[in-house]
């Protein structure tokens, strides 16, 4: 099935644009980390989280009130998909159950009468944070280097550096954007999140594996074909299925993101943003690293066995 038809899009010409804009939306995201910083779950820092159902609708401000009067007032409380539904988490914590009775006696308190049962609790402690914050930064970096592995191995070492360095640039970017749009979704780096990182990575990686085998099959076709004009060809070649692919998870993952409730909220945005930033980084950095050592290397020859 063909989205666009044939089309001739010269993708390489343009590489040096589209270099610029990477830079920038890389700069800018470090630029939001280092002033804005992240906003960590207690996935990652440790605390209390619960969510209550009430019988009738909560309003978020008497919670707050009542956070306040037991002396939890820095607690984030927010509706759960419903305004019946609601979550508060602190990074206070206790012995056993503590903190969750303290907050069920100050809603008992609050609420006399509207009651309301309890759905989850959790409690995490600072050193399983710390671990899982250690483990998460692990399994990201262990997925990048078996993947450069793996498409050095299928290909050519360099461009597996290209895959890698796609990678790293898809993850820096969607990292900054989570630090900018935090404010405007209240995103947090929980678990969840963690694994649409890791999808992203996969996601991203197979869309360039599938440009590279289209390379290494035009290469045995038009071997006195220049490599950028190989490139431009097997890109357009494959910009069909690139579009049906990504176009379809990104239309999912706005919905999820729209529809999915607080719960999803974190993996849809970062999903849904990392999936067009790996569709671009598959033609515009992966592709072109390749290309630009071949090129200042002067070595117009096949890089794909």
């Amino acid at each position: 099935m063909h989205f666009f038809g044939k089309t001739n899009f010269d993708f390489m010409g343009r590489r040096n644009l589209w270099y610029v804009v990477s830079a920038a939306m890389v700069l800018v995201g470090l630029v939001s980390l280092f002033v804005k910083g992240i906003h960590y779950g207690i996935d990652f820092l440790g605390g209390t989280e619960i969510i209550v159902r009430f019988e009738q609708p909560a309003d978020v401000g008497n919670v707050r009130s009542a956070m306040d009067r037991i002396g939890l007032g820095d607690a984030e409380i927010k509706t759960f998909g419903s305004d019946r539904d609601i979550v508060i988490r602190t990074v206070v914590q206790g012995e056993g159950s503590s903190v969750a009775d303290r907050i069920q006696a100050g809603l008992k308190d609050q609420y006399t009468s509207n009651p309301f049962v309890l759905r989850k609790y959790y409690e995490i402690g600072p050193k399983v944070g710390a671990e899982l914050r250690r483990d998460a930064v692990y399994a990201v970096i262990a997925s990048l280097i078996a993947i450069g592995l793996y498409v050095w191995l299928r290909f050519k070492f360099i461009y597996g550096v290209g895959a890698v360095v796609a990678i790293f640039h898809d993850v820096l970017a969607t990292f900054g954007l989570v630090s900018i749009f935090d404010g405007v979704f209240n995103l947090e780096i929980n678990q969840s999140m963690v694994a649409a990182f890791l999808t992203l990575v996969g996601l991203s990686v197979n869309d360039t594996v599938v440009i590279f085998d289209r390379i290494r099959e035009n290469q045995k076709i038009f071997r006195s074909m220049p490599l950028k004009d190989l490139m431009n060809k097997s890109l357009n070649e494959t910009l069909s299925r690139t579009i049906i692919t990504s176009g379809t998870i990104f239309m999912v993952l706005i919905v999820l993101l729209v529809t999915g409730g607080e719960v999803n909220r974190g993996f849809a945005f970062t999903l849904a943003f990392g999936i067009l930033t790996g569709t671009y980084s598959s033609i515009y950095v992966a592709s072109a690293v390749a290309l630009e050592w071949v090129l200042r290397g002067k070595k117009e020859g096949k890089l794909i066995s």
